[in-house]
């Protein structure tokens, strides 16, 4: 039902917002230019947090401009707290959890995030109920065409219907859009900061992506639009390299609808199983040399005869990712946004990263980089 939200010509509707998005972090990005190295993770995660919320709920909540905000705080205070319980059984049953600090806390902040998205589905519902009373008004449909490209995810939920042509309930919509919040802005800037990392620490690609954005854009500042995307295919090639090595979600969980073999052994119907992506994409059948960085591998002629289940970042099948066009939409316009700008540099060494799989891949002790300014007609 909510696969059409994802339709190509909806994706492109989104590309504005995260052409903005990237500017701005740009700008925040310029201080750092030739000083010395500094961790690059909170301006991409705050970065990919407003470009989420613009998109899920159509507002604007300005992260990259002030960090400190509620919502923003709260958000991550939940990752945290999350994953603290998941870890702590005492934690586990709900009547025990509010008696302890981290259960109240946690109550704290899903109240701020409940209450920022009613209001925003408030405000949201109300707005297009006034534009189905004014739909003849040619004033009225003059702005919603003006307004055409500012389609938001939550727009669509409120229209959303079943099989049966009945609309989304009231929580039904509100846990959509909070999963996408969660789901859509901390996967996202994983991907891109490991992406980071690894073109910082192999010059020779990153010098591959830049003659790419060259030759794409030469020297003009212009905003990306969806045919560049499709022309920057050695950059698409990096970031799904990027994320066979440090893929966002390094394990997930699946119930077996059937009985299965693997090498022999029998694993009955019903079973729950984890598929640890991490050491999947490590299989040196599939990718030889699988610690070596090389966006080679992805290039079509490379991957054709590679089992479509040795790579799965998104995970597979019918219960994949819904939002992965999205993801590499944002993750290549990001990306492509700072490199058109910086040359990247990195002295971290793979084994001073300390990844850990909480609820997503993340580096333990930030990505440390250094920015050099490419040339002024980008700036």
């Amino acid at each position: 039902m909510l696969t059409p939200t994802f339709h190509f010509t909806i994706l492109e509707d989104f590309l504005e917002v995260m052409n903005e998005q990237a500017n701005i972090l740009v700008q925040k990005l310029e201080k750092h230019v030739d000083k010395e190295p500094f961790d690059c993770t909170l301006y991409i995660t705050l970065c990919a947090l407003d470009v989420i919320c613009e998109t899920a709920m159509g507002k604007n909540i300005g992260a990259q401009h002030n960090k400190d905000s509620e919502y923003v705080r709260a958000v991550y205070r939940m990752s945290v707290l999350i994953q603290q319980r998941q870890k702590s059984p005492w934690l586990w049953p709900d009547l025990l959890y509010p008696m302890f600090q981290e259960g109240r806390e946690h109550y704290r902040s899903l109240k701020i995030l409940h209450s920022f998205t009613d209001n925003v589905i408030a405000e949201k519902a109300q707005e297009l109920k006034n534009q189905e009373q004014h739909r003849s008004n040619a004033v009225s449909n003059s702005e919603q065409s003006r307004h055409k490209v500012r389609r938001a995810f939550l727009d669509m939920l409120l229209n959303a219907t079943d099989d049966d042509g009945k609309k989304l309930g009231y929580l039904d919509i509100r846990e959509e859009v909070d999963t996408f919040m969660f789901e859509g802005h901390d996967t996202t800037a994983a991907a891109m900061k490991w992406c980071i990392y690894l073109l910082a620490s192999h010059p020779e690609a990153q010098r591959k992506v830049h003659n790419e954005l060259d030759e794409v854009f030469g020297d003009s500042d212009r905003n990306i639009t969806m045919d560049d995307l499709k022309q920057l295919r050695y950059l698409d090639c990096a970031i799904k390299e990027a994320l066979r090595l440090f893929p966002s979600v390094p394990f997930f969980g699946r119930t077996l609808s059937e009985e299965c073999y693997i090498r022999g052994f029998r694993i009955p119907k019903g079973t729950d199983v984890i598929i640890g992506s991490f050491a999947l994409h490590r299989d040196h059948v599939a990718f030889p040399e699988p610690e070596e960085f090389r966006p080679e591998r992805f290039f079509t002629e490379n991957a054709a005869g590679r089992h479509p289940y040795a790579y799965v970042p998104f995970s597979a099948g019918p219960r994949n990712c819904i939002g992965q066009r999205f993801a590499k939409m944002e993750e290549m316009a990001i990306l492509a946004t700072i490199l058109r700008h910086f040359f990247i540099e990195s002295t971290q060494l793979r084994d001073q990263l300390f990844p850990v799989g909480e609820l997503i891949l993340r580096p333990n002790k930030g990505i440390w980089i250094q920015l050099k300014r490419r040339s002024t007609s980008c700036s």
